[in-house]
Formats: C-alpha cells, structure tokens, sequence
C-alpha cells in the first residue's frame, strides 16, 4: 500500500516552521551532513567492522538503489526484523532514501506481532534476519510480499551489503545509485510502534520535519559532539535508542556508535574498554544488573554519562551509579509518541536521583490533569497531556482511539501518572493503562488475554501488573480453566500463536472465579492488590 497521512494540521505546521523547530531536510541529514574529511570519521563499530559516514552514505545508497530496482517507490511500506547490527541503520537510512515507509520490529517480536503490523500497512518490502527462505517467518513474509521483496541478512560479510540476499535467489544490485532523498520532509518517515495498551501496538507515523528536530534537540541537550561513542545495547529500534539521542542523535553529533547483541555485562564491558565508549543508554533492570557485575578489574574509566529509561528509576539504585561506575546518571521519560523529558547534565545531586526529567523543548506543553480534566497543583499525581513541536496527532488507522486519548486542542492523553516537582521536573508515579512495563519493554494486557483465551481448556484471563524488584514489573495471569491445566502448556500454546517470549506471562494463578466491578467489567484493581499482598517480589518462576 501507499502511505496516504496528513499527520499535523496545516496552521500547526506553519508555526512550527516559523519558530526554526521544523527545517525541511530529510533524516538522512545526520549522515549526509558529514563530507569531505569529516567523511571519513568512524560512524558504526560493529564486530570487527568500521563503517566511515562515507561508508553509510555509499552503503545504504546502493541498498536505496536496489530497492528502487524492485519496484519500491516513495510511500510504498516496509517491514524490517533486524538484530543490533550495523545493517539495521543501512536499511533504515536506504528506506527514507527511497521514501519507503518503514515499521522497525523489535528482533524478539514473532510471527504474531509481524503478521498483525503487515496487516495494518500492507508492506511491499520485507527485511528479516532469518535462517533463510524455509524459515516460518520468513516463508510468511515472502507469502505477505513475494520472495522478490524479501531480503534476508545473513553472516555479517566484510561489504556489508554482501550480507544480503534477497530470497528469490537474484544477486543485491551493484549499482551504488545516488546518496540523495525521494522523500516530502513533511511527510512520514517511518512509523513508531505503540507501546500497546489496546491490542496489538499502534503504529505512530513519524515524519522527517518533527523527528529530525527531537534527534537535533537531544543531542544539544545532552552536549554530543564528534568524540562521542555511544554504546548501542538495547534494541536499535526502540525510540530511547534511536533518538534520545541515541544512534541518530549521534550520527547528528559527527560521534561513533557501537553496536552490541545485548546489553549484558559480558557483552558490554568488553566492548566500553576495547572502543573507550563514553555514553550508554540502559533501562533500570538492566542498570541493577551493571551495578552489581562491576567490580571484577573491568575498565570502564571511558564511561562519562549513562542514560536510564524505559521505566522508572529507584532513587536508591540511582544514588549508586556515580560510586559504582564512575560516571554521571541521567534520566530519561520518553515516549514513541513523542515527548522527551531529560534530568540535564549540571542538575543537583538530587534531582538527578528523584526526578525523571523536564521537558527538551521551549515549545512543548503538558498538563497534568485530575480525573475530572482539572489541572492538579504543583506535587500532586495526575495524568500526563501534551503536545508539541515532535509530539505525533494520531496513531495510524486508528479514529476511534484517537478521539478517546486527543482533545480538541491536539493535546495527547499519554496514560502516565506524574507529579510536578520544583524547577519543573516530572516524577513519574505509574500508569493509568493497563499495560505492564517489564524492564522497559512495554506488554499490553488484553492482546495476552485474547490469546490465552483462544485455548480450549480457559474460559477467562485476566494479566495484570505484579511489581518486582529488579524488573520493575512482571505479569502475571489469573486463569479460569481446570485444575489439569499447566502454566507451561498454557505457554507453549503462547508460543504457537507466534507471540514474543517477553509477553509470556511470569506467573499463573488458576482461580474459580475473577472478581467484578459493579457494571460487571473484571476488577483488575482488586487483582493488582491481591499481586501486590501475595506474589510481590517472590520467585517469578512458574509452576
């Protein structure tokens, strides 16, 4: 399909263009902006191999000019499963070179996921790392947008385009085609997953003109310039890892990122002393995880600022990352939606430690309003409204949502509860969807409930968050189904369904009966507290 989206209103346009947020380039300006010498500074470390900006620019060229020999024109769609690696950005920046729209899924979304995003765009193009053409998911993909369409990455090759091939057999294109951009910079750029809060993620279409200006901001917020070398752990596609500053905040900034399969200690440890990273952007699990493996002669002494997102930060793990690692904490409250909340760098101790950030831009605007839509005072909890100059004005294909979570002025119901501390800074207090943020990866409760609802042997589920102290949270199920039933054939048949090994749930509860509201809706507040009474901070594991 084409991509036919009007994503801001004409007079919002205007003005954002008016105030210098919006420039009217292409994204692929954090690249493109980078020539003679400064060409051939090092873009991506990946492995053992280096990728100049000169290289990005060439590569993804002649992936833009393969694709285009396919048939792919501007506002096709496109769906992408790549792992961290430096393949990723060349396709990413190959697609916006083409105009073609693309969906990044996360590399541990299934055939599930993937099957609902191609029905929501139609894609003529898909990328995967699979084990070639047989694979399922590949053999889906190729019946989605014929095997002349699927392209599949391979063994990382010293040309990296090498390790492409497309899976009707047919060599990649030699032709390095031109480095420039078929793109309107007003239009979409690529949609943004959802984090889910009412079935499968929403797509959030994105265009040049709002993300450029996020990824510039960031990078000027946080200070980056060329000797910057950020470590990318955390999946590439996420928007904390793209743009906050993330890779493209640093492509921007002329610095290097570095590629890593996970973001583990035994991976990233080696990899800050071996290409002396200065900046790492984690989500707080993971953090406990970093804090608590330090100590075993590692260098870290490159380290200069890690960033926390994703969730929010205990203020006690925070208070040990200057201690333990050596380097400045700063916190991020982001959303692929759009706003961006950032603590700054010459912030005091402690509202680094307790608060999650202030908004980046002069020209967004929240509101923290009360159940009724009353504004609340400064340091009470309400709910998160905002819009701004890259905060989005409709999920994609989705007028029924957009109507509940917009109002008629354009401001974006976000479903997070915060409070307003001094100087302006967000304290995040939890959520008002029912959705589970485990370790920053978010899981939408009624697309688990759905499937698990769809095996013979459960009449009823209901997922609800179960507050855990290294992941934040985790979910846990409470089933209606008899007594034979088992948690791990409950989880097999999860699996079947093709749904990612993160949204499996980390503990059932088999229960004769689920409590009710007065209308008769489950009561999942009563179930939350059961969560919280019986299984908080236990043993996750099933049984």
């Amino acid at each position: 399909m084409s991509v036919a989206f009007t994503p801001w209103p004409a007079d919002v346009a205007e003005r954002y263009r008016a105030k210098g947020y919006w420039t009217g380039d292409p994204l692929t300006d954090v690249i493109d902006r980078h020539r003679g010498a400064a060409a051939e500074a090092t873009a991506i470390l990946c492995g053992e191999r280096r990728f100049r900006y000169a290289d990005v620019q060439r590569l993804s060229a002649r992936l833009a000019a393969a694709f285009r020999a396919r048939g792919l024109r501007p506002g096709d769609t496109a769906l992408v499963r790549l792992p961290n690696r430096a393949e990723f950005h060349l396709v990413f920046f190959a697609l916006l070179r083409c105009g073609v729209v693309p969906v990044n899924a996360l590399n541990s979304h299934g055939l599930y996921e993937l099957t609902a995003y191609a029905r929501q765009i139609e894609p003529k193009l898909a990328v995967l790392a699979a084990g070639g053409a047989a694979d399922p998911l590949a053999a889906r993909m190729a019946q989605t947008v014929g095997p002349e369409r699927l392209l599949l990455l391979g063994p990382p090759a010293e040309d990296a385009v090498g390790g492409f091939a497309w899976a009707d057999g047919d060599p990649l294109a030699e032709d390095d085609g031109e480095p420039g951009h078929a793109a309107d910079p007003s239009g979409v750029a690529f949609f943004q997953l959802s984090g889910g809060s009412t079935g499968t993620p929403k797509l959030i279409p994105r265009t040049h003109d709002d993300y450029l200006y996020s990824v510039r901001r960031s990078a000027e917020i946080c200070g980056l310039d060329g000797s910057c070398r950020f470590l990318c752990a955390l999946p590439a596609p996420h928007n904390f890892t793209l743009s906050s500053p993330g890779a493209l905040g640093v492509f921007h900034a002329g610095g290097a990122v570095v590629m890593a399969g996970d973001p583990g200690p035994a991976t990233c440890f080696p990899l800050i002393a071996r290409h002396r990273v200065t900046w790492a952007a984690l989500v707080p699990p993971m953090l406990s995880v970093w804090l608590e493996a330090v100590g075993g002669g590692e260098d870290l002494s490159s380290l200069e600022v890690v960033q926390v997102g994703g969730a929010k930060l205990s203020p006690a793990v925070a208070e040990r990352v200057p201690e333990r690692l050596g380097c400045r904490l700063q916190q991020v409250f982001g959303m692929a939606e759009g706003l961006v909340n950032y603590t700054r760098l010459d912030d005091d101790p402690w509202t680094v430690v307790n608060t999650q950030g202030r908004p980046m831009s002069p020209g967004d605007e929240i509101r923290i309003l009360d159940a009724s839509g009353h504004p609340v005072p400064p340091g009470a909890v309400g709910e998160l409204w905002t819009r701004g100059p890259y905060t989005f004005r409709g999920y994609y294909k989705a007028d029924a949502h957009n109507a509940r979570v917009f109002d008629a002025e354009g401001f974006y119901c976000s479903g997070d509860l915060v409070s307003l501390a001094p100087g302006g800074n967000l304290v995040v207090c939890g959520r008002n969807k029912d959705q589970i943020n485990r370790g920053g990866e978010k899981i939408d409760a009624q697309e688990v409930e759905d499937l698990l609802a769809a095996h013979p042997a459960v009449s009823h589920a209901a997922v609800v968050a179960m507050p855990d102290a290294v992941m934040g949270e985790r979910s846990c199920a409470f089933v209606l189904a008899p007594p034979a039933t088992k948690p791990s054939e409950l989880r097999r048949f999860l699996r079947g369904q093709g749904l990612a090994d993160f949204k499996l749930p980390d503990r059932f509860v088999f229960v004769p009966d689920l409590p009710k509201t007065a209308v008769g809706k489950i009561d999942k507040q009563t179930l939350r507290e059961r969560v919280k009474t019986e299984f908080a901070f236990m043993e996750t594991t099933a049984t």
